[in-house]
């Protein structure tokens, strides 16, 4: 007797929740999915921010062929010098010799330890964090998600963690974009995990001096300042970090998600004086086998020539504010958010959830957000068209008036 994939599914897929959208995708290109009787769905939400230079894009696909053809895993991360690596890292630091903004104490970053996935990213930079320091208390604001590794999701609030405790003590939350909560950052903060553009709390956006304020603090203190651009990174919000719009810079910078165009990858960076301390005391002080794997490390480097070579941070803007003008429906109370990342607020997560459903059966991939379950998320790939755009809208409109 045959037994369907998505039989097979639902008997051993570990779940997650008790409801799954389990549409068995067969192939996927540019900014569509298309099921197995051949139905196309159009992707607005970039597999939660990954596909951001589209499903399949040629040169990605190029890159990893190439890569095939050399040589694949070949010893565990730091010791070997493997092409794909070094030529992404140089690629990565040179997009961060960024001039124009309040700097570091510790210079330009230089210097990139790659991850499997951001949430190794974040366990890495959490690690240096206090090892550079020599402190122990980390800081992380309210509704942020980091990942949900032990580590990570200690800087998660209580409603996400709590019935995985004891996790690691002396973390402390704050409001995000509030600058009065930045007095809670003093000489005893190893450092403060934040995002440029706060994802999954529904898209929200801080000020320039918010983020100024919060360089200083962290130059006065000492503490390490740690963007989370896990989500942003790679052109999402219109310039290719989020933080280049706010005229700082940051002690540690994470990146995954749309980094390695479909591939799985990960990096924390810093400048060389700071990741240093994780040669000794111990030596070999942060370990990956796979991290930095050679065919996702030529993977990421595509999407980044990609994303330059076609100007997708620039692109973004103005099919971003596009989104935002044809989204207009009583239904909608807000519209927030830069570039491809954005949040449209609903009444209710029940309003939403049949809006989402109305759109799915209609060809349109939409979702809401961890923090947020009354905003629709929409963050399509960065290469999707302007009549792609007006597709999306037009059924997302339509779905609206039937709920």
């Amino acid at each position: 007797m045959h037994i369907s994939h998505r039989q097979h599914f639902f008997d051993h897929i570990a779940q997650t929740s008790d409801f799954p959208l389990a549409l068995e995708i067969e192939r996927a290109q540019g900014v569509y999915m298309y099921d197995q009787s051949g139905k196309s769905y159009l992707d607005l939400i970039s597999g939660i921010g990954v596909s951001s230079v589209g499903h399949r894009h040629p040169e990605v696909l190029k890159s990893i062929h190439d890569q095939l053809d050399k040589h694949m895993h070949l010893l565990v991360y730091g010791e070997f010098v493997q092409g794909s690596q070094v030529q992404l890292a140089k690629a990565l630091t040179d997009t961060l010799c960024v001039t124009s903004q309040i700097p570091s104490p510790f210079g330009f970053i230089d210097n990139v330890y790659f991850t499997n996935s951001g949430a190794e990213a974040v366990e890495g930079a959490m690690k240096l964090a206090k090892r550079f320091t020599g402190r122990a208390e980390l800081i992380s604001c309210f509704n942020a998600y980091h990942g949900s590794t032990q580590g990570a999701l200690s800087l998660s609030e209580a409603q996400y963690n709590r019935s995985f405790r004891p996790l690691l003590p002396e973390v402390r939350n704050v409001r995000h974009g509030v600058i009065e909560d930045l007095a809670l950052i003093s000489e005893k903060t190893a450092g403060i995990v934040i995002e440029v553009v706060a994802g999954e709390a529904g898209v929200r956006l801080a000020s320039k001096e918010y983020f100024h304020a919060l360089r200083q603090k962290c130059t006065e203190t000492g503490a390490l300042l740690i963007f989370d651009e896990v989500q942003t990174g790679f052109g999402r919000t219109g310039s290719f970090w989020a933080f280049e719009q706010y005229g700082i810079y940051p002690d540690i910078l994470l990146s995954a998600k749309g980094m390695g165009g479909g591939m799985p990858i990960g990096a924390f960076m810093a400048s060389h004086e700071v990741m240093q301390v994780l040669k000794n005391n111990p030596i070999l002080g942060h370990i990956t086998t796979f991290g930095g794997h050679p065919v996702s490390c030529a993977a990421s480097l595509a999407a980044l020539q990609v994303t330059l070579a076609e100007n997708l941070p620039f692109e973004a803007r103005a099919k971003g504010e596009l989104i935002k003008s044809l989204l207009v429906h009583p239904k909608i109370k807000e519209i927030r958010g830069k570039g491809l990342m954005l949040a449209a607020d609903l009444d209710t997560f029940e309003k939403l959830k049949q809006t989402i459903d109305i759109c799915i059966e209609s060809g349109v991939i939409t979702d809401w957000f961890l923090f947020c379950d009354n905003s629709m998320r929409i963050a399509p790939p960065l290469t999707i068209t302007e009549a792609q755009i007006r597709e999306g809208c037009a059924v997302i409109l339509n779905a609206l008036d039937k709920i």
